[in-house]
């Protein structure tokens, strides 16, 4: 009996973090700014801390993931003399899936573990409250500018990842494994469909960057202001967030490539 006790209130206390979760993601999105000029100025400074100091990370990654589809997709194209193929091979799987799925997983890691931390150490010093005895609203002040730039960032991001991993593919292959680059990338162009491929990836970057960065910015208003609870709280927002993005990945990918 205490045992059934123990998981209904664990239940209900799942239940009652999805409402709260749900209620922080209305009150700061869908409250319109006092002044469009100063929320602005909030939304760059935010698309810069998350997008911008995250950009490097992206580009190495992508680079090295690309060259090593290209030596991976040649090892095994060459046994069926397709190794001609090995552009087409890069190109949808970057575009399709490691470029949406990586990219969130890097973004998880280090931009929105950084927000985690950034608005826990704002409760733990009070500065929530002071904010909110002046009269300003912290959802709209500190919430709705980070959250809106994950949202613009991370799709943007992920563009960039997949075209880096196509270039560092073009490089193993026509410069160290002697592929023609014609071949490369015109059968490339011939096997990406924009509306099929660019497009659906662009979909899942932003489905991913809905749940990566509602995570985080409710796992840092949520925290226990301490340098414990901090810590705890942004761990929790890799784990979640990483899983919900490989969770979502699997769903977005039956829903858009699933033949039923």
């Amino acid at each position: 009996m205490k045992n059934l006790t123990k998981v209904g209130a664990s239940v209900f206390d799942w239940l009652e973090s999805i409402g709260r979760a749900g209620l922080l993601l209305f009150q700061s999105v869908f409250h319109r700014p006092k002044s469009l000029v100063g929320a602005l100025a909030l939304l760059n400074k935010q698309i810069y801390s998350v997008g911008v100091l995250s950009l490097v990370i992206v580009v190495v990654s992508g680079l090295f993931i690309g060259m090593v589809l290209s030596l991976q997709g040649y090892s095994i194209l060459v046994k069926f003399s397709s190794e001609q193929s090995v552009g087409q091979l890069v190109a949808l799987t970057l575009l399709r899936e490691l470029g949406p799925v990586v990219t969130a997983l890097l973004f998880a890691g280090r931009a929105c573990s950084a927000l985690t931390a950034e608005i826990g150490l704002m409760k733990a010093t009070e500065q929530l409250s002071s904010l909110e005895m002046m009269g300003v609203d912290p959802y709209r002040r500190v919430i709705a500018p980070r959250f809106i730039a994950g949202l613009i960032c991370l799709p943007i991001l992920s563009i960039v990842f997949s075209m880096v991993g196509i270039m560092g593919g073009e490089f193993v292959a026509v410069d160290w494994l002697g592929i023609h680059d014609g071949s490369f990338w015109s059968l490339m162009q011939q096997s990406v469909i924009f509306s099929n491929d660019v497009l659906n990836g662009v979909i899942k970057s932003f489905c991913f960057a809905i749940a990566v960065t509602w995570i985080a910015v409710y796992q840092g208003y949520e925290c226990v202001p301490t340098s414990e609870g901090i810590g705890k709280a942004t761990t929790t927002t890799v784990v979640l967030g990483s899983l919900s993005v490989l969770a979502l990945d699997f769903v977005l990918t039956a829903a858009m490539f699933g033949d039923f």
